[in-house]
């Protein structure tokens, strides 16, 4: 009757399943099983179900698998009955739960027991034991549930007041969930920030540069990476999981390259003309942006998630904590180590200082100044090729992407402060996390704003 084939024989009323088939209806006896044969459609009628009894239906299914052997049958047997309860099936639910020992199983029982005994026509010891029942409960149905009991429509003043105790504990813990939601929310996107920002740190500090171009080293690493994609999905699609292993060299490599490119040709002869370097960075950003319109169209491109990149963690009150902005805050706080460590440990990284302290004095000691610089522009575009790399698995991969980034990225730089990579770190950060908690409150684009006349003012 659920699936829609009881039917009866309109020449003598005998209720049959019927199955459609080419020739007409495959007609089966619903108490023995026993074929009847093919009848056309004109011999027989279906039984109708409306709303309401579909819903009666949809109850006693789930109260038969309440003692179903397997789990994922509880659970929607459990899930059935808090969208259809029915108090029928309160003594098999209650004998269900006391004798249930899967976590997430009792838990939706608990909710399916307490959404019938919280019901007007329930008794009030009754609507008492499913506020004990919602008081434990981190599902955010149990406030919407406590809510109702504690609203002047229910008569009864005890159990008012029990729900109104409830009320509070559920929410309270339901504020330190969401909490830690925006937290994690704030990571993650302080992560794409700092990915971003690292190369956007090392060139204007080292060099002086407003790249307005970096956005577009971010898109490149994100084409890169769809392009290496597609090489996996029609060669060997089960190493599909290694993609991204191989994407984030090859897209350091191919941003860094442009860099370098970049800054020989063109940025080499603009240094002391910050004007003209802005300028002349737009219009390299515009070119890069139209060539990839040209290539591979205006259009979002689709790049995958690996399996060990998909999924989720979830909390309670319905916070998500997704695998691949877990994998972006380990793989952004990677980065910036692995960039320390080439700063403070290596030739370059000490040439790189030494210009940036004092660029004559470097020149007097025998460094070559240009070489630094092309380096430096050359790793700073490379990071911000693997910031597209993760910023993919994340967001759409579009002509437009770098252009969503470039000034956020330019404001945790100004915030964290010109060439500190910890302050890029702390600035990126708290820039994410103010942000997701302003955003509920005052929208994401007054939020951004809220933050950048703050940057400014203090």
């Amino acid at each position: 009757m659920a699936s829609g084939e009881l039917y009866f024989q309109k020449t003598d009323k005998r209720v049959v399943i019927a199955k459609k088939q080419k020739d007409g209806y495959a007609v089966v006896d619903p108490i023995s099983n026993e074929a009847l044969g093919v009848l056309p459609s004109k011999g027989l009628r279906k039984i109708r179900v409306n709303n309401r009894l579909r819903r009666q239906i949809r109850g006693v299914l789930g109260g038969l698998n309440l003692s179903h052997p397997d789990a994922e049958k509880r659970l929607a047997a459990a899930s059935g009955l808090q969208k259809s309860p029915d108090p029928a099936l309160r003594p098999a639910l209650k004998k269900a739960f006391a004798a249930e020992a899967d976590k997430d199983v009792k838990a939706a029982m608990a909710m399916a027991l307490a959404v019938i005994d919280s019901k007007p026509e329930a008794a009030a010891e009754d609507r008492l034991a499913a506020i004990e029942l919602l008081t434990d409960s981190d599902a955010t149905e149990a406030r919407i549930i406590l809510t109702q009991l504690a609203s002047d429509t229910e008569k009864d003043a005890n159990v008012r007041a029990a729900a109104t105790v409830a009320l509070d504990t559920v929410e309270d813990r339901l504020f330190y969930y969401q909490t830690l939601g925006s937290i994690f929310q704030g990571l993650s996107l302080g992560s794409v920030l700092l990915l971003a920002a690292i190369g956007l740190a090392i060139t204007f500090g080292v060099m002086g540069v407003i790249n307005m171009a970096h956005g577009e080293m971010v898109m490149i690493g994100a084409y890169v990476t769809f392009m290496i994609q597609e090489v996996f999905r029609s060669v060997a699609p089960e190493y599909f999981g290694l993609s991204l292993a191989l994407a984030v060299p090859a897209a350091f490599l191919a941003s860094g390259g442009l860099g370098v490119l970049m800054e020989r040709s063109v940025i080499r002869w603009l240094y002391g003309r910050p004007l003209e370097t802005l300028l002349a960075t737009w219009g390299i950003s515009l070119i890069l942006q139209q060539a990839v319109r040209t290539i591979f169209g205006p259009t979002n491109r689709e790049v995958g998630n690996p399996e060990w990149m998909s999924g989720a963690v979830e909390l309670a009150g319905g916070v998500l904590l997704t695998y691949n902005r877990i994998w972006i805050i380990v793989f952004a706080l990677a980065v910036l180590a692995g960039v320390w460590a080439l700063i403070r440990f290596t030739s370059m990284g000490l040439e790189m200082r030494a210009v940036t302290q004092n660029r004559r004095m470097a020149n007097s000691m025998g460094i070559r100044s240009g070489r630094v610089d092309a380096l430096t522009f050359g790793l700073g575009s490379g990071v911000a090729g693997m910031a597209g790399v993760a910023l993919s698995q994340v967001d759409n991969v579009s002509p437009n992407l770098g252009q969503a980034y470039i000034i956020d990225s330019f404001m945790v730089v100004v915030f964290g402060g010109v060439g500190n990579l910890w302050g890029t770190l702390v600035g990126a950060f708290s820039l994410g996390i103010a942000n997701k908690f302003l955003e509920p409150v005052s929208g994401a684009v007054l939020g951004k704003i809220i933050v950048l006349v703050a940057i400014i003012l203090f």
